[in-house]
């Protein structure tokens, strides 16, 4: 059961926010929804989200926080070049988060968030040659749509953005980072994290499949595509319908084991 006030918020506060207090509040949430299911690195990986109405400046956790200490209010603002324009803790942003993020948004206007992990069963996938194999139903979600970047050591130098987003291209919405991790990116956070949850799962099912010694039972690459489109056409369906019922399933989550995350 969720409590009255996890109800109200949700149902009556949630769709009255500005654009960047739900921005802000989405953000915080996929942050401590990554903790909650054990994606998290320690103080490492990032999610950003671009502020609403600019298309230069971004929101970041603080460099330092553990996920389950980030907070709608205590987000880092950075435009692209690098300039803190909010900083509450005084933390600043890991600089390769800044490196990957800002190269994501500066070519990828559709992105609103972008969403990187490093994952035990994301980073063995990253570090096979063959990637995510089309041999359960979650990975035919990302069918013939994953894009790949070598990898080049941590990301500090600002030259790989270039070279990271040539390799991203201009549609797809994830990026498998060679040898170190994953990266999905959405029109709104809930896609974004959406994409991250069921890609993790993938790799681990993935996994599982392959260390089982077992026949794996391969899938027509028609069905593959066709399942793909499938989940496009429903994804396309639940943002018509505005507020995306899964979201906000995870939302309520949140209220229940996490509620700190909208403060």
């Amino acid at each position: 059961m969720h409590s009255a006030a996890s109800t109200d918020f949700i149902n009556d506060v949630y769709p009255q926010l500005s654009d960047e207090e739900r921005i802000r509040v989405d953000l915080a949430a996929a942050y401590n929804l990554i903790e909650h299911f054990g994606m998290s690195d320690s103080i490492y990986t990032h999610i950003s989200a671009r502020l609403p109405g600019v298309h230069d400046r971004f929101l970041i956790n603080p460099y330092g926080t553990r996920f389950s200490e980030v907070t709608a209010s205590n987000l880092v603002a950075i435009d692209l070049d690098g300039n803190i324009l909010d900083d509450p803790f005084g933390m600043g942003a890991n600089p390769a988060g800044f490196t990957i993020h800002s190269a994501v948004h500066a070519a990828r206007p559709d992105a609103q968030c972008a969403l990187h992990t490093h994952t035990v069963a994301g980073v063995a996938v990253s570090s096979t040659k063959e990637g995510i194999l089309p041999i359960n139903q979650w990975s035919m979600q990302f069918y013939q749509a994953v894009s790949r970047h070598p990898y080049e050591g941590i990301a500090l130098n600002l030259a790989e953005r270039e070279r990271l987003v040539k390799d991203l291209g201009p549609d797809n919405k994830v990026l498998i980072l060679d040898n170190h991790g994953m990266m999905t990116l959405g029109d709104n956070v809930g896609e974004a994290f959406t994409l991250m949850f069921n890609l993790e799962r993938t790799c681990q099912t993935q996994l599982a499949i392959l260390s089982s010694g077992l026949t794996i039972q391969n899938v027509e690459p028609e069905i593959c595509k066709r399942t793909s489109d499938q989940y496009k056409e429903f994804a396309e369906l639940s943002q018509r319908n505005g507020f995306h019922a899964e979201w906000l399933a995870y939302l309520r989550l949140l209220e229940t084991v996490a509620p700190h995350y909208r403060a």
